[in-house]
């Protein structure tokens, strides 16, 4: 296995199984070069040892034989007792039809849940007067009792007319029991890797209360980084309570130990990071090594944005916002701003042609999106405005309404200066957060160019006076091209109007309130987001061989890795397992190629002989930073977007929409109903008490 060719240098072979050994010991033990070769045997020896093992072999043969006749000897009696001790009743005739009658309500909720039917149907003043419409739940179980379900029709023939099969108190409980059920099965994985990172997207409405998605990354047993969806927390209000029912929701709920957490990320709209980010803070001050990072779903330049605490750029990012959804809201709507950017852009029409595509696309959430909505702006003015006042009724009032709304929005001067300052903020760390969004190489090589975007955001702090003369000046100009008239916000103004010492002008007005506070607030929401152990996770990725290969092989992983030395099997061998691994790939055969994500590297064949290596490469591929290389992997967010997409706020469920997300994830509909019989009935039956009566119009 092993070629030397100098006894301090060693190569392994290209066929060679690697492991861990050491590769200097043999130079500091005299006695290692002249040790004694195994005695090769002879065929006489060998054929004694063979001879020596059936004999051996026949014995123990016997004596087993001789065990299993005493043993057959003893009375029958003793093994009918052992069975006997076993305590258990068979279940009666009502116990069984009360059991098969409970598993048809839980299909039904199954059912409900998968397809995203909602549990209620028509609403009261949608029915015709004299008819009785049930609400969807009770027409899927008069459907089945219909189509000829035995168990379901002796349960109707024995219920009174006007009352309903189950009542909502026993739906709720029955659909809080499916969802504990398929969240565990989910969760059971998670415990198995042992590691996860937290990931929370942004504050949703469900049926009038504001909640926050959750979902977990870990490493499956087959090697793949997967992102699941785990449920719905209720928001608070006040950022402590929140931060005590988020750690003991997932604790003592979910049963997860927030000792194994490696990583916490929040995606966020404006108004709720300041909360999320006491959150991230309360969890790191119990769990260190809970890293606080960006997600990989989510545009560094974006999510810095959002986070910005000043009402207009909040404003602004709400109106980008509705601006996009308008336009995707029908084809006939893209296609009418394609033609008004193909008569601007007439004089470049590759810039035109760029600009259609990206508008065809979700471009809000890009890196370069302030950039491409200045070049858009004067297209969007113009296209809104034809929209409003068209004359051949090619749109509806519903639709030249909205424009006309949106239209204004974008042609007011705070928009206007607000999205110049955040396109030339943000345009020093657009390069940065585009490399930690690409290849593994890109991530890591970015973790070293953090200092130098600092250094460039600080300049400009200093000399902010300078740079925002700029800004405004960049302003004003668009807003002449687009003859809005440059005027100070009229909150502002009204405030304004008793003071007459007040000699503030609007270049001055905006640094005060736009361009300091945001510079300042990027500033320290870079350090915070990447403090020293997020860097130096980030370091650990020259564990990759290919960005080994670009550093020359030589690298030092140990002294970064030095923070996870806890979660290593064999952390005293570390410093040699590096060297080998990085051996193994130094010296690999010319026809093979260097594994360039951690994906690749974790379904290496021989990663198994590299433990220290392998559960360092676990850790690092669950940072929420990390993107996930295999898109089947990354359902859970992309189902949960569909169905906040394709549900009506006041029609979506936090149970049902687990149901709906993880649809795929096997159920057993057994131990949903003895779960229900143990927590809600006392002598296995459905109670009939708590049914609800309606009366029949």
């Amino acid at each position: 296995m092993i070629c030397r060719t100098s006894p301090y240098r060693t190569v392994l072979r290209d066929n060679a199984i690697p492991t861990i050994f050491d590769l200097t010991s043999h130079l500091n033990n005299p006695h290692s070069r002249h040790r004694k070769r195994i005695k090769e045997l002879s065929e006489d020896e060998i054929r004694t040892l063979k001879q020596k093992k059936i004999d051996e072999t026949s014995e123990q043969e016997q004596k087993h034989k001789e065990i299993n006749n005493s043993s057959a000897q003893k009375p029958s009696a003793e093994e009918g007792g052992e069975e006997q001790d076993e305590d258990i009743l068979p279940l009666t005739l009502e116990e069984k039809e009360n059991k098969e009658y409970l598993k048809s309500l839980f299909e039904i909720l199954i059912l409900m849940g998968k397809q995203n039917i909602p549990l209620d149907g028509h609403e009261a003043d949608e029915i015709p007067e004299g008819l009785f419409t049930p609400d969807n739940f009770q027409a899927l179980l008069e459907c089945r009792i219909n189509s000829g379900e035995e168990v379901l029709r002796k349960r109707f023939e024995t219920t009174a007319v006007n009352t309903l099969f189950c009542s909502k108190t026993q739906q709720k409980q029955m659909l809080e029991i499916c969802e504990s059920c398929i969240r565990e099965e989910t969760l059971r994985e998670v415990r198995d890797s042992r590691f996860f990172s937290i990931i929370t997207d942004d504050v949703v409405d469900i049926a009038g209360e504001e909640h926050l998605p959750v979902l977990v990354r870990f490493v499956d047993e087959s090697h793949n980084l997967r992102e699941e969806f785990v449920g719905f927390l209720p928001y608070e209000a006040d950022a402590e309570i929140l931060a005590v029912k988020f750690h003991t929701t997932i604790t003592e709920k979910w049963g997860l130990n927030m000792e194994y957490c490696r990583g916490q990320a929040y995606i966020v709209s404006s108004g709720f990071s300041s909360k999320m980010k006491v959150v991230a803070s309360r969890l790191l001050e119990k769990y260190p090594q809970a890293i606080y990072t960006l997600c990989s779903s989510c545009a560094l330049n974006m999510w810095l944005a959002k986070s910005v605490p000043v009402m207009g750029v909040s404003v602004a990012l709400g109106t980008i916002e509705e601006v996009c959804s308008f336009f995707h809201r029908s084809p006939q709507l893209l296609l009418e701003l394609d033609n008004v950017i193909t008569v601007l852009f007439q004089n470049n029409e590759e810039r035109g042609k760029e600009l259609k595509e990206i508008c065809h696309s979700h471009w809000t959430g890009r890196h370069d999106a302030f950039e491409i909505l200045v070049d858009l702006l004067q297209a969007l003015v113009l296209c809104l405005d034809g929209i409003n006042s068209d004359t051949s009724i090619r749109w509806n009032n519903c639709i030249a309404g909205r424009a006309f709304v949106l239209c204004s929005a974008v042609t007011d001067f705070d928009f206007i200066v607000t999205i110049v300052v955040l396109k030339n903020v943000l345009s020093f760390t657009r390069a940065f957060g585009k490399n930690l969004q690409g290849q593994t190489s890109d991530v890591f090589f970015a973790a070293s160019s953090l200092t130098a975007v600092l250094h460039s955001l600080n300049e400009v702090m200093e000399n902010i006076e300078v740079y925002h003369e700029f800004w405004f000046e960049e302003a004003t100009n668009l807003a002449t091209k687009l003859d809005i008239q440059m005027k100070l916000p009229g909150k502002f103004r009204r405030a304004q109007q008793g003071n007459l010492e007040s000699q503030l002008t609007s270049e001055g007005y905006y640094k005060e309130t736009l361009s300091v506070p945001t510079v300042e607030h990027i500033i320290q929401e870079l350090k915070d987001i990447f403090s020293e152990q997020h860097l130096k996770a980030l370091k650990c990725l020259s564990l990759v061989p290919s960005v080994m290969g670009q550093l020359k092989f030589n690298t030092s992983e140990e002294h970064h890795a030095d923070m996870y030395r806890s979660d290593l099997p064999n952390p005293d061998t570390l410093s040699a397992e590096l060297h080998c691994w990085r051996i193994k790939w130094k010296h690999r055969g010319k026809d093979i190629e260097l594994p360039s994500t951690i994906y690749e590297a974790l379904h290496l064949p021989d990663i198994k002989f590299f433990p220290n290596v392998y559960a360092l490469l676990k850790v690092l591929c669950i940072l929420p930073v990390m993107k996930v290389e295999n898109e089947r992997y990354e359902n859970g967010r992309k189902r949960l977007k569909a169905y906040l997409r394709n549900t009506l706020t006041d029609q979506r469920s936090s149970n049902l929409a687990l149901l709906n997300i993880n649809f795929d994830i096997k159920h057993d509909l057994d131990l949903m109903v003895d779960t229900y019989i143990k927590l809600y009935t006392a002598k296995s039956e459905l109670p009939t008490e708590n049914s609800e009566t309606i009366e029949n119009t």
